[in-house]
């Protein structure tokens, strides 16, 4: 995969209310793994080395927490995309196999 640094940047983002705090960061993580399915399913994978994008801001008339939340991801493919975990700068990071599925399968 060739000069995957200089593709061009897709924002794929997220916004609503909360209206528990308590369950903000728990939230924040939920989101995260939404927009990145939402992604990989449009070919795209993350910039992982672009933090995400979360703003909240309380709204005293709904008395809740609005939020928005943006990652930024690069087109790869449908196909790449089920196994690149994500780019950092140049490099493409591969999704780890899980070493106790290899593992349990040969014992099949």
């Amino acid at each position: 995969m060739e000069n995957i640094h200089h593709r061009p940047l897709k924002i794929f983002s997220l916004d609503g209310d909360i209206y528990d705090d308590s369950a903000m960061w728990r939230l924040k993580i939920e989101y995260v793994r939404l927009i990145i399915s939402k992604m990989r399913l449009s070919g795209y994978v993350p910039r992982i080395d672009i933090d995400p994008d979360f703003t909240v801001s309380y709204r005293e008339d709904k008395d809740c927490f609005e939020f928005k939340i943006s990652l930024y991801g690069i087109y790869v493919g449908k196909r790449k995309s089920e196994w690149i975990f994500g780019i950092n700068e140049s490099r493409v990071i591969p999704i780890q196999q899980n070493k106790l599925n290899e593992s349990y399968q040969e014992v099949e």
